[in-house]
Order: structure tokens, then sequence, then C-alpha cells
């Protein structure tokens, strides 16, 4: 049908129209046709190359999934105007998905691994702060930093110090008031509960002193001196057992990342987060048990050379436990108990097989051995967890990784000298174990002995309670009996002494004869 030349013109005006109209709709479509041909080719492309990389390296594979490198580019859909200098479309964070029909754990383990591995966020500070946390994302996308050197971390360290001092400006009781009130997070049922777990911790150590430690040292018939110290060594090796393997567990049998990567403690801290009930269960036993070994080293413990340092110990212990746990810094707590508890294991483990090797009036070459294997493994873990691990994993990650992921992060210097504290006490204690090395290299130790202990001529121990008083002439040297004679001449200790050693001698005496009697006896009527 053909158009009567009067309406020619407005036919050709229409198609004109109608092109410069669809002109640009059709540039857009083709346009984004081949944009998303490019992007279904990428995705395919990067497909195949995760495929590959896990086949190769599993690992590596999931923290590319986690942190991709390079952000995606993605049109914004079209929406309301936004002010000047201000976008109503931000960028989603990309959510690492596991594959399909993984079970539920897998899920679990993925989403919280995105959480605990996010890059710490830059400062607000400008370019220091963006030049600092780019470096933080960079080392948390090419896997966890290697462990520094000494010389590293004094150097590293003290100049993120003497940065954090300059910069601080208004450092005083107002500051430190106002992060008291914005960042500290512990309720008055915390600190009952806490106090109510101390108390228990006492019961259960009268209780099991009473009717487990005592009956067993009476019937395995230990030496009297080693009958009185071994319910406390017990009891310390129990715990201590118990505290590390639940420790060992949150940090190899979960998915927290801190020991092998001890920076990711502080990558997603906010003020006021929770803590994971697995955590708060260990904080709430380690801080009561430090509570209850407060009181245990004043009134319960065999009174030692190093009992002042062992007192202020607990006291820096507690108030880690409960400062740390009230401004969320639960992740590197985890990990300072994990390095200490098993130097205690060892040494009460040693204690005990010392006090055994001698039990029943002979000579057991088994715990010998055992105490000599104990005495060595303890000596090499005390320096490896508590002065080799210890300030290159936690002194590192605090002095130094927590400014570049927290630049403000609140009472820095508080915790880093409470840690230095500690550092310094686990090195006064090295140098009794070196002293001790050094005796028995020169042949002046013959046997394994706790050389913090007095000898029985030495400074006595603190004063006896009332259910000890009574039990007073039983006590071995070093106890009781020595506190209330303390106003008495020097002579008149030594003479006490010499009475009570003679007598204990004669009480194992009597209980050899009967055991010899007894026995033969039992030949004659056999």
């Amino acid at each position: 049908m053909r158009t009567p030349g009067c309406f020619r013109p407005v036919r050709v005006q229409a198609q004109q129209a109608l092109g410069e109209l669809c002109a640009p709709l059709l540039r857009a479509s083709v346009s984004s046709a081949g944009e998303w041909a490019r992007a279904q080719a990428h995705r395919q492309d990067a497909a195949r190359q995760r495929q590959d990389l896990s086949a190769r390296d599993p690992r590596r594979c999931l923290r590319e999934t986690l942190h991709p490198r390079g952000p995606r580019s993605r049109t914004p859909r079209p929406g309301p105007a936004s002010p000047p200098g201000r976008s109503l479309h931000r960028p989603r964070p990309s959510v690492p998905r596991a594959p399909a029909g993984a079970p539920p754990a897998q899920l679990r383990r993925v989403t919280r691994g995105a959480r605990l591995r996010r890059p710490p966020r830059a400062g607000a500070g400008g370019g220091d702060g963006r030049r600092a946390g780019g470096m933080a994302a960079a080392g948390t996308a090419s896997g966890p930093e290697p462990m520094p050197s000494y010389a590293q971390l004094v150097q590293r360290g003290w100049g993120s110090a003497l940065a954090a001092a300059r910069g601080c400006a208004d450092c005083g009781w107002g500051l430190a008031r106002r992060g008291l009130a914005e960042h500290a997070h512990l309720a008055p049922p915390e600190l009952l509960l806490l106090a109510l777990c101390a108390l228990g911790w006492t019961a259960l150590r009268a209780a099991a002193t009473a009717r487990l430690f005592r009956p067993l040292a009476k019937w395995c018939r230990l030496q009297p001196r080693d009958a009185a110290k071994m319910p406390e060594s017990a009891w310390k090796f129990l715990f201590y057992l118990g505290a590390w393997s639940y420790s060992a567990y949150l940090l190899f049998g979960t998915d927290y990342p801190f020991f092998h990567d001890p920076p990711s403690v502080f990558y997603d801290w906010v003020p006021g987060m929770a803590v994971p009930r697995d955590i708060a269960a260990a904080y709430l036993l380690q801080g009561s048990f430090y509570g209850h070994s407060i009181y245990a080293t004043l009134y319960m413990d065999a009174w030692r050379k190093d009992s002042v340092v062992m007192l202020v110990h607990h006291v820096v212990t507690l108030v880690l436990i409960v400062s740390s746990y009230a401004f969320r810094y639960h992740n590197v707590g985890i990990l300072v108990l994990f390095l200490h508890d098993i130097s205690d294991v060892q040494l009460e483990f040693t204690k005990l097989n010392v006090y055994f090797k001698s039990r029943g009036g002979s000579y057991h070459r088994l715990h010998a051995l055992a105490a000599d294997l104990g005495c060595l493994s303890f000596s090499l873990s005390w320096f490896w967890f508590r002065l080799y691990w210890f300030p290159l994993k936690v002194l590192y990650a605090t002095c130094h990784c927590s400014l570049r992921s927290v630049p403000d992060i609140p009472f820095y210097f508080f915790f880093n000298a409470l840690l230095l504290l500690l550092t310094a006490m686990n090195l006064y204690w090295f140098l009794y174990i070196v002293a001790f090395a050094a005796k028995v290299l020169t042949g002046q130790v013959r046997e394994l002995k706790d050389v913090r202990e007095y000898d029985a001529a030495e400074a006595p121990s603190p004063k006896p309670s009332k259910a000890e008083a009574g039990q007073g002439a039983l006590k071995p040297p070093g106890h009781g009996n020595e506190a209330r004679v303390r106003s008495c001449p020097r002579s008149e200790q030594m003479r006490r002494r010499d009475d009570r050693m003679q007598c204990e001698i004669l009480h194992q005496q009597k209980d050899t004869t009967e055991d010899l009697v007894k026995s033969s006896w039992g030949l004659q009527l056999s």
C-alpha cells in the first residue's frame, strides 16, 4: 500500500523521530549485552581457575573466595537523585557461598571465616590510616603475616608505641574516664558470678584435699614432707591440664585463626561486641580460678621464696582477664592463656613424680624417669611458649598490629604495660630454671628439687589456721610449727625441729618393722 503524496513528509518525520528515540535504547541494549557477555566469560574463567586452584591448594582457594583481589564492576541501578557528595547506592559486600549441597557445618565455617578474616578498616585520620589499612588488607589477602624476629618486634613495637604517644593529644584521666564509660562492658551480675565461682573453687579444693589427696598420700605411704605438699600440686595439675586442653581445643579444634594468624585477634573488633559462649566459659573458669589462687597463695599453699612474685602474678592475671573481657579483647586473651598454662601442667606433673618416686620407703625408677623427662620438657616449653611464642605472637599483635587494625584502640598503653609486666615475671622465673640447670651441671644437685622452696632451717611459712594448729605436731618442717615458735631463740627452734624429724623417722621405722613382721608371719603361715 503506497502512502499518498501529501502524507509522505509526515511519514519521513515520524521515522526520523522514532529512530532518534530508539537509537539510545538500542545502543544501551547492545552495550549491556556486550557487558553481560564479557562478565559471563569472566565468571566462567574465574570458575575454571577456582577449580584448578582447589585441586592444587584448597586453603588458598577458600582464601581467594572469601577475599577477592579485585573489585567487581557493577552498573548501579537507576534510582532517586542523591544529594551532592552522598551516594544512596553503596556496593554490597561479597558474601562467600559454600558449594551446592554442602553440609551445615561447612556453611557455618564459610560464614564464620568470612566474619573473622574480614580485612580491617582503614583509619579515619587521613593518608596514614588509609595506608595502614591497605597494608593490613593486603596482608590478609595474601595469607597470615609471618612471625617477626625479636629485633623486628622491638623496632616495630617501639615505633608504634612512640607514634601512639605522640598522636595522643588529650591523654589523661579525662580520656581514661571517657574510655571506661564508652568501651567497658561488664555487668554487676557477671562480677558476682565470678566471685561465686572463686568461692566454689576454694570449697572444692578443701573438699578434694580432705577426701581425696590426703587419703591418697597416706595410702601411697609418701614421706611426711612430700605428703604435705602433694595435695597442692595435684590440685593445680588437674586444673591446668583441663584449662590448657580446653584452650587448645578453641585454637585448634574450631575455626578461630588466632594462633596461626595472631593479628586477626583485632580484625573484627568493635566496642561492646558479643563474646562467644565458648570463650566466655573459658574466661569464667580462668578468672574465678585466679581469684581463688590469690587467697590460696596467702592461706593454703606452702610459702616459698617467690610467693610474693606469685601473688603479684595472680593479681596481674586477674586484672588482665577481667579488663580484657570488659573491653572485648577476649581473642588475644585465649591465646595468652594457652601459651602460659602448658608450663604449669608440666611443672606440677614433674613435682608429683618427685613426690611419688620415694613412696613406701623404696625408690621407684619409673617416677624418677618421668620426673627427669618432665623437668627437661618443662624447661624447654617455658622458653618456647613464654619467652619465644608469647612475645612474638601476643606482644607483636598488641603493640604493633592493634594500631593498624584499630588506630584509636582504647587503653593501648594499659594492656601492653600489663603484658610486659607478665613477660618480666616470666624472665624472673626463667632465672630459677637456669640456676637449677647450673647446679645440676656442676654437680651441686644430685636429684630434682624445687629451688624456690625453703630448706628446713630457713625462714618459715605464714601463720597456720585453727584447723592446722591442732595438728601442728604432725606437720613437716617449713609449715605451721615454725610460725608458732618464731619468737623463741634459734637453738630452741633447732631442738624442736630435730625432735620432730627424729619422731618421724621412728614412725617410719615402726611402719617398716610392722610390714616386715606381717610379711614374715604370712610366709610362716603359708
